[in-house]
């Protein structure tokens, strides 16, 4: 189970690429769609590998994308 969830707000995107090269669990790549604007934002390919670090959101020059940490249920918890 994944520990954490990337959001990424595409239409702030321009495809620099910073997101997908410093994501050390390698959950983003670049999308081959286009955002109104003619980038190519990033899209999740491994959702269960993303650990919440937000590396991909501090290195994001244009605020586009951001981590959150996961807070699973516990056992015994319904």
């Amino acid at each position: 189970m994944a520990k954490g969830r990337v959001s990424i707000v595409v239409e702030h995107c321009k495809s620099c690429g910073f997101c997908v090269e410093f994501c050390p669990t390698h959950v983003l790549a670049l999308s081959s769609a286009f955002n109104s604007k003619g980038y190519h934002p990033p899209h999740v390919v491994h959702p269960e590998k993303c650990s919440g670090c937000d590396l991909c959101g501090m290195y994001c020059p244009d605020f586009a994308i951001f981590a959150t940490k996961v807070t699973g249920a516990k056992e015994g918890d319904k």
